[in-house]
This record gives C-alpha cells, structure tokens and sequence, in this order.
C-alpha cells in the first residue's frame, strides 16, 4: 500500500494479496466446477433450475438472501449457475467467492442501458468497461479503464455469429450511481466511447484479473439514455431473458 494518505481514498489500492476476511474462509467442503454463468437475470435463474431439476452445489450467505449456486451438464460439459445480484459490491463479493471455491473462468450476462440510440433488445460484448465505482479500485491499481478477457470474447463473439445473431462489441460505463448518471455525465460518457452503462463490469473485470481467473460478459440493451432529456425505461429488457440465460449456457460449454 502507498505510505502517504491520498485525497482520494479509492487511490490508496494495496496489491497485498490476502485480507483480514477472505473470500472462503468458512473452508467449506464445496468444489465448484471451474467454469460458471454468473447471469443478472433475477429470478429467473432460480425458475429454470427448479423446472431442470438442478442440484444445489453451495450456497452464498449474504445478509438479505441465499443465492444458490445450481449445478448442470450442458454438451457434456460440467457448469456452475448462479443469480448476480445487481451493483458491483455484492456481485463482486459472490464472484470472488466463487472462485475461492473452484471456479476459474466466468461468463456474465444482463441488461444495460443505452447511451447511443440502440434499439432494445440488442445484444453487446464488452471489450473494456470505465471504473466508475468503487469496487475495481480494492482489486487493482487505479486507471480509468479495465478489459474484459480476450479469449473469453472470442469464444463470446464465435457463437453469435454461429446463431447468425447482430451483436456489437463496446466501451460500457460502470457506475454504482444509478440515480445519478446526469445529462452532462451521459454526454461526456458518450463522448469518450461508451455506448452503454451498467453497474457491474468494470468491478467483476477486475475481480477476476486480481484472482487470476478469466471474465468475459455480454449484454442487452433494456432503458435508453440516449435522449437526454427524455429518459425511456422502455420494456427493460424481458424478452431478452430466457434467450440470454440459454445462449450463456450454450457459450459456457465451450469455455
């Protein structure tokens, strides 16, 4: 950790390895298949692995819930499916425990809104997210961008253009502001590259980098922010749902 006490205590990053609580530290007797979906598609996940049957592998404690992490085959292929809850602290504290209990390579999936003028339902793959949050600063050093991992979006990329699905890479912006993406950030976003915003990417992105593990992620667009003085939550995304889960199966098998 730097000496000095920054203006800024984001800035104050420490590479020091371990922490006073780790991620695993119960010492479960749990072993995770090393590749997972970690997919912000609410209940949904819960919904399609009581109509598949899918065993509970563990289950993360947090202070408001349970988030089951199933257990699946797909193409012969051992998977690992869970919930992520939205905003990068509690989606970050799920990864990162994830991986203490075995998992190596992450495939996320969700909605995010428009900066551009997208229509909804629009799928996205993230080549580098902007940290702007908090959580990316406690995993690596500080810098205005982290990238997602290449092979991972290959892999990503590959199985669209197998399902002959239009999808675009991008720059997301990561905020843990909802309420406060103001005109004059969306533009200044916007001018910089960002075609989307969503609350999580840039945090996980750096998880992953930190552990030594792979993250790759792609989105759809839901609510559009691209007229600035007429926000549209639209349809927020829904009818992407079911579809995203199982392409995000369908592309974990061949991680």
């Amino acid at each position: 950790m730097r000496k000095e006490r920054t203006d800024i205590p984001l800035c104050e990053y420490d590479a020091e390895q371990s922490a006073v609580v780790m991620p695993g530290h119960e010492k479960l007797d749990v072993a995770l298949p090393p590749v997972a979906v970690f997919a912000f598609l609410g209940d949904l996940i819960d919904e399609y692995a009581k109509e598949h049957h899918l065993p509970i592998l563990a289950q993360f404690v947090s202070a408001t819930k349970l988030y089951p992490v199933y257990g699946l085959k797909v193409q012969g292929k051992e998977l690992c499916l869970c919930q992520a809850p939205v905003g990068a602290p509690a989606a970050v504290q799920i990864m990162d425990w994830m991986i203490a209990y075995g998992v190596k390579h992450v495939l996320s999936c969700g909605s995010c809104g428009a900066l551009e003028p997208l229509p909804e339902n629009y799928f996205l793959v993230p080549v580098k997210a902007l940290r702007d949050e908090g959580t990316s600063y406690h995993y690596l050093p500080p810098a205005r961008f982290v990238e997602t991992d290449r092979a991972t979006r290959r892999v990503i990329e590959n199985c669209f253009r197998e399902k002959s699905l239009p999808y675009q890479e991008c720059i997301t912006w990561t905020t843990d502001g909802f309420y406060r993406e103001t005109k004059q950030k969306v533009l200044a976003r916007r001018a910089e590259g960002c075609m989307v915003v969503e609350m999580e990417c840039a945090a996980l992105a750096a998880c992953a980098e930190f552990r030594g593990a792979k993250f790759g992620q792609f989105l759809f667009t839901a609510d559009s922010l691209a007229q600035v003085e007429s926000y549209d939550e639209r349809e927020w995304g829904l009818s992407s749902w079911k579809p995203a889960l199982l392409l995000a199966l369908d592309i974990a098998a061949k991680l």
